[in-house]
């Protein structure tokens, strides 16, 4: 059977599965303030709509469990296929849609799928990825959700814009499905992982891949030997030891990797990017925005996600991770802060805001528009940092037997971390107001003191050189200086095939 051998089709197409996690969040966050919605689920209170908008995420942490074992038995390509047609079900349960209990099922059957295929789809594309422009194409995961955000926010839009009844949001919630054929239909076309196939000792196979690519077919390429090398290398050692489990992630040779791989999912979560996706509506709302207004200036703020996202790909390899995931940290806490202090000197508390009663907090005139200026600038940091970096690192970080099971459990820890915060985020603001920017400039401050000091650098390393920074003891903030092995020895490769090549002409003459 043909496949697919152009890394940057076959990300284009394998973050398809990323566009799923869009899709959802936006079928919810686009629909939260229509009043086809309020109506037909009876004006649902904070903790209802908390419980609502969090329930794909419960969803998604069982899929993020489970998808390390699916992955290690069936590969990755099969893996994606399942959490294809698991989408496909929960696209139609939510289309139809009766009541909240029959909505709720529909989106823990969606989140199901969106658990495998976020912790699936960057493990599967930074395995084929050559070290070079491992993190862009893994980035590229991050701008499909991106895309697939603003996508179905303009679809939710422009339904909301249409009929009256249910059938506005039931069409929006059932164009969902598309995306889920479209990515199955092309998985057949794609090839298994190399290190897989390595670690299933399936040889002839892993070397073909390799060859298709990153030789155009040739097995003899230096760098697909230089690949094939270390794939072996660490197949072996894979096969040293028996099949892991979860608490294996915390052994004494593991454990600093776990953490890193953990961490930098929960923090993701607690920057604050739930605040600025799930509620945006909710934000702009208690600045004096409603109707139509509200929903331009939300679709203006996905824009510049998506925008942001895209400026950062094609450069994320040569800045590093560091640097983004510091800078992100740092001037994110300075933006929570700046609308907590807007919205607490120059807001006041209201009995609800408009027709909405989960909100008790408005701000108006020049300081909203600084709130809302400062959530456009937190959507554009978010965008250049901790939004594409985060899931580029945890891919990058677990050697291969550990590789599946740690990516699973750190989008595990991703997802429980985000059904925490989309089920806390509507009662904080009915409860707390201005205060939950607090909390969460705080969490952006713990999280850059954990980056610089137990973060090492990974970016333009190959996955089995990374091994060995970890390996080192080498300071985190140091090992940006360690020297790429990985460029060496390609280069050696092509210096002794030169040299071949002379040695072969020279014989030839002297015949």
């Amino acid at each position: 059977m043909y496949r697919i051998t152009n890394i940057y089709v076959l990300a284009g197409f394998g973050t398809i599965g990323g566009a799923l996690f869009g899709f959802d969040i936006s079928s919810m966050s686009a629909w939260i303030g229509a009043h086809q919605y309020l109506d037909y689920f009876n004006h649902p209170d904070s903790n209802l709509q908390g419980g609502i908008t969090a329930s794909m995420s419960a969803g998604s942490f069982g899929g993020a469990i489970g998808a390390g074992f699916v992955s290690d038995h069936l590969g990755r390509r099969w893996s994606l296929m399942i959490a294809s047609v698991i989408w496909i079900i929960g696209a139609v349960i939510q289309c139809s849609a009766q009541n909240v209990a029959h909505l709720v099922a529909g989106r823990v059957i969606s989140g199901v799928s969106i658990g495998i295929t976020s912790s699936q789809v960057c493990v599967y594309l930074a395995e084929l990825a050559p070290a070079r422009i491992r993190g862009r194409i893994v980035g590229i995961q991050q701008w499909a959700i991106e895309w697939g955000i603003l996508i179905m926010y303009l679809i939710a839009y422009g339904c909301s814009q249409g009929p009256q009844g249910p059938a506005a949001f039931r069409i929006a919630w059932g164009i969902q499905a598309v995306p889920g054929v479209i990515l199955l239909a092309s998985l057949f076309f794609f090839p298994e992982s190399p290190r897989w196939l390595a670690g299933k000792e399936r040889w002839e196979e892993c070397l073909d891949t390799l060859a298709m690519l990153h030789g155009n077919g040739d097995r003899n390429h230096p760098v697909v030997q230089v690949e094939f090398e270390e794939v072996q290398e660490a197949a072996r050692l894979a096969h040293e030891s028996k099949d892991i489990s979860f608490l294996a992630l915390f052994g004494p040779n593991i454990w600093k990797r776990t953490l890193c791989g953990l961490s930098v999912q929960m923090w993701q979560q607690l920057l604050g990017g739930n605040v600025a996706m799930y509620y945006v509506v909710y934000i702009f709302q208690m600045a004096g925005m409603g109707g139509n207004q509200s929903l331009y200036s939300s679709a203006i703020q996905y824009v510049i996600f998506l925008v942001t996202t895209g400026v950062m790909l094609p450069k994320i390899d040569k800045i590093g991770r560091r640097f983004l995931l510091l800078s992100g940290s740092i001037i994110c806490m300075a933006l929570h802060f700046a609308i907590a202090g807007l919205m607490a000197s120059r807001g006041h508390y209201v009995d609800q805001v408009g027709d909405n009663k989960n909100l008790r907090w408005e701000i108006k005139g020049a300081p909203a528009k600084g709130v809302i200026a400062c959530s456009y600038i937190f959507v554009g940091f978010y965008g250049l940092t901790w939004a594409p970096t985060a899931w580029i690192y945890c891919s990058e970080v677990f050697p291969l037997k550990y590789r599946a099971k740690g990516v699973g459990l750190s989008a595990a820890v991703n997802w429980i971390f985000n059904f925490a915060l989309a089920y806390f985020v509507a009662p904080a603001f009915t409860n707390i107001q201005w205060k939950t920017y607090i909390i969460f400039g705080a969490f952006c401050a713990v999280m850059g003191i954990q980056v610089f000091f137990e973060y090492p650098e990974t970016a333009r390393r190959s996955l089995e050189e990374i091994d060995h920074v970890f390996d080192t003891n080498i300071k985190p903030w140091r090992t940006g200086q360690i020297k790429d092995i990985f460029g060496e020895q390609i280069e050696q490769h092509k210096v002794q095939g030169d040299a071949r090549e002379k040695e072969d002409a020279v014989h030839t003459e002297q015949v």
